[in-house]
C-alpha cells in the first residue's frame, strides 16, 4: 500500500514538473518577445537577444507610435470588427448548428454534409473577390471585415457537436407548453450553450483580430485600415529602409534605426489586447472545447 502511494506521489510530481516545462517553454518566448522591443537596436546588434534587456530603449515603440492617430483609428476599426463579427458570427453559427443539430428536423443530415463539403472545397480568390466587390458591393466599407467571417464551416460542426448533446426532451416539454422556436432557442438553448458560445466566440474573435487579408483586398479609405494591416505596411516600410537605405535620401546611421526591435514591438501591440482577455475565458474555453468535440 505504501509502495503504491509513492508511486502515485513520484508520479504527481512527474506531471507536474513536465508542465512546469511546458508553461516555461511558452512563457519564455513571450517574455523575449517582449524584452527585444524594449532593447536598444545597438546592444541588439552587438549582444544578441537576452531575456532582460542590457541597454533598455523604448525607440521602437516612439517610432510607431510617432502617429498616434492613426494607430488609435485602426485599433478602432479592429475593436469594432472585432466586437460586431463576433456577436453575429455566434448568432448565425448558432442558429445553423442548432438547425441541423435538431432530432425532428427533415433535411438535419443532408444540410449537415453540406456544411461539411463547403469546408472541403472553395469557389477560390477570384470569385470571392467578385462575390464581395462586384455583387455585395461591399468594397471599401467596414462590413467587407466583417461579411466574410461570418459563417464558418468548422465552428458551426464544434458548435454540432456541443447541441446534440442537449436533452432533446427539454425541447419536447418546452413546445407542449407553448414556446415557439425562437422562445426555445433564447431562453433554452442559447442559455445550455454557454461553454460552447465562448469557446466559438473566442476562435471568431482572434480570426477577425488577427485578420489583414481582408483590408488588403478590399480597403483603400485609410479610415478603414484594420491594425494588422497598418503594422504590416509599417513592418513593410521598415524591411524596405533597412534593405535600401543607400538607396534613399535619409540621413542616418541603420544602426540607430531600431528594425528588429520595432517588429517585436508590432507584436507587443497587436497581440496585447487578446493575451488579456483570453485568461478570463480559459476555463469556458477547455470545457466547450472537449465538450463540443467528443460524441457519446
Amino acid at each position: 500500500m505504501q509502495t503504491e502511494s509513492n508511486r502515485m506521489n513520484w508520479t504527481g510530481k512527474m506531471i507536474n514538473l513536465f508542465f512546469c516545462i511546458l508553461s516555461l517553454a511558452l512563457l519564455v518566448p513571450l517574455v523575449l518577445v517582449i524584452s527585444i522591443s524594449l532593447t536598444d537596436e545597438k546592444s541588439l546588434l552587438t549582444h544578441g537577444y537576452h531575456l532582460i534587456p542590457l541597454q533598455f530603449s523604448t525607440k521602437a515603440y516612439d517610432i510607431i507610435l510617432d502617429a498616434p492617430k492613426a494607430l488609435f483609428r485602426a485599433y478602432g476599426v479592429t475593436i469594432f470588427v472585432t466586437l460586431v463579427g463576433t456577436f453575429f458570427g455566434l448568432l448565425f453559427t448558432s442558429l445553423t448548428a442548432y438547425t441541423i443539430s435538431r432530432r425532428d428536423y427533415r433535411y438535419r443530415k443532408m444540410m449537415t454534409l453540406y456544411v461539411f463539403f463547403t469546408s472541403l472545397f472553395s469557389g477560390g480568390l477570384v470569385p470571392f473577390y467578385i462575390l464581395i466587390s462586384q455583387y455585395l458591393h461591399l468594397k471599401d466599407t467596414i462590413w467587407a471585415l466583417i461579411v466574410p467571417y461570418l459563417l464558418s464551416p468548422f465552428f458551426i460542426l464544434i458548435m454540432k457537436g456541443f447541441m446534440d448533446k442537449l436533452p432533446f426532451e427539454i425541447i419536447e416539454s418546452t413546445k407542449i407548453d407553448g414556446a415557439n422556436e425562437w422562445r426555445i432557442f433564447f431562453t433554452m438553448v442559447i442559455p445550455l450553450s454557454v461553454p460552447a458560445l465562448v469557446t466559438i466566440g473566442l476562435f471568431i474573435s482572434f480570426q477577425y483580430w488577427n485578420d489583414w487579408w481582408l483590408g488588403l483586398l478590399f480597403i483603400n479609405n485609410q479610415k478603414l485600415i484594420p491594425l494588422q494591416l497598418l503594422l504590416y505596411r509599417i513592418m513593410s516600410t521598415i524591411e524596405f529602409l533597412s534593405n535600401n537605405i543607400s538607396t534613399v535620401n535619409v540621413q542616418f546611421n541603420l544602426a540607430d534605426f531600431p528594425s528588429l526591435s520595432a517588429r517585436m514591438a508590432m507584436a507587443v501591440l497587436a497581440a496585447g489586447p487578446m493575451m488579456v482577455i483570453f485568461p478570463m475565458f480559459q476555463r469556458f474555453f477547455i470545457s466547450g472545447l472537449t465538450v463540443g468535440a467528443i460524441k457519446g
